[in-house]
């Protein structure tokens, strides 16, 4: 009985103090001190991949992974205009965020064991599921990449592409020749000089070159079968978990607001919603900002800046992009997808 009395005592008292801790705010975080200092996001990009992240013909940065970054600002400086994006090629972005030179990566970067155990740093969510594919002309008559025995194969060099034609060559008893170059751009234009009778990279990747470089979109086809998995997202800096924790739920308050159906045209109609997670999610609830060092409408703003996920993905590679890609395994987990983020509460 009296160990039965302790037990509960000791229950009570935990929950007392699990409850203070969730009440206390969080400490910023060197990274996020700096970024109000400077008054800026500074986010590492690609050097140009239509649909997520590359200028448009005035100079301005659009796409998913752009958005992401738009996201942030908004979230933590109150302006989603407030981002210095750096272009990165494969082989500058982890040592440019391993020095400092930006804040985050979020430039079409797989997330590997490799990458996340060794090299100092966090994928914070996946924002884009992929996977590594080929693009061929029709006119080779394959239908499979098992039937391109000893084809040379145009390729990046510094990233997953590699090893995975690679494993896959040892896997399957199929043979490439591989022809490298440094950058995505001197790739696919190699392949469409006839340099090599494959390409090979992301699914998404195919869809957006076949779709917006090659010169006869239609004497191309990608290959159905994938042979690898890409899960695609922003990544940091080891040694700031407040700046880490800022990153991930700014991504899962994107997803959480298409699961709740709140959209950048209609949340303001929600704020007087009695829903509790959509009020958490609008600011007009319990403030979840004081958690994160943020103050309390910071996922409102994320909205009214740029827009729940589904939106986001729309408008840069879904149906009102000009790539047109499914939603496949993107879709919500409601609805049959991978997307599903923990709940903003």
């Amino acid at each position: 009985m009296r160990w039965m009395t302790w037990n509960r005592f000791g229950r009570a008292a935990g929950t007392t103090a699990l409850l203070a801790l969730l009440s206390t705010p969080a400490w910023s975080g060197a990274t996020l001190d700096a970024i109000r200092e400077r008054g800026q996001v500074k986010c590492g990009v690609s050097t140009g991949v239509a649909g997520f992240s590359a200028p448009d013909s005035k100079g301005r940065w659009t796409g998913l992974d752009v958005d992401v970054c738009r996201a942030l600002a908004a979230a933590v400086l109150g302006d989603s205009n407030k981002v210095n994006f750096v272009p990165l090629n494969s082989q500058q972005r982890f040592t440019s965020l391993q020095s400092g030179q930006v804040d985050l990566l979020s430039r079409n970067t797989s997330w590997t064991l490799t990458r996340d155990a060794s090299l100092g740093f966090h994928f914070t969510a996946v924002t884009y599921y992929d996977g590594q594919g080929f693009l061929v002309p029709k006119k080779l008559k394959v239908s499979s990449a098992k039937q391109l025995r000893n084809a040379q194969v145009c390729i990046q060099s510094g990233t997953t592409t590699e090893k995975n034609l690679s494993d896959f060559s040892r896997s399957q008893g199929v043979p490439f020749k591989p022809v490298v170059y440094d950058s995505f751009e001197a790739a696919f234009k190699a392949f469409f000089s006839g340099r090599c009778q494959a390409y090979t990279t992301d699914a998404s990747g195919l869809a957006i070159v076949r779709n917006k470089e090659a010169p006869h979109p239609e004497d191309y086809v990608i290959l159905p079968e994938l042979i690898s998995k890409e899960p695609l997202g922003p990544l940091v800096r080891r040694g700031d978990d407040e700046w880490f924790a800022i990153v991930k739920w700014t991504v899962f308050a994107m997803i959480e607001a298409e699961e709740l159906g709140l959209t950048q045209a209609n949340i303001d109609s929600f704020r007087a919603s009695p829903s509790p997670s959509i009020q958490r999610l609008v600011g007009t609830g319990e403030d979840m900002g004081k958690l994160l060092g943020l103050d309390k409408t910071w996922s409102y703003r994320i909205v009214k800046a740029v827009g729940n996920y589904g939106e986001v993905y729309e408008r840069n590679v879904g149906a009102g992009s000009m790539l047109k890609l499914p939603r496949g395994p993107n879709r919500l987990w409601s609805q049959g997808g991978l997307m599903y983020a923990p709940p903003v509460r």
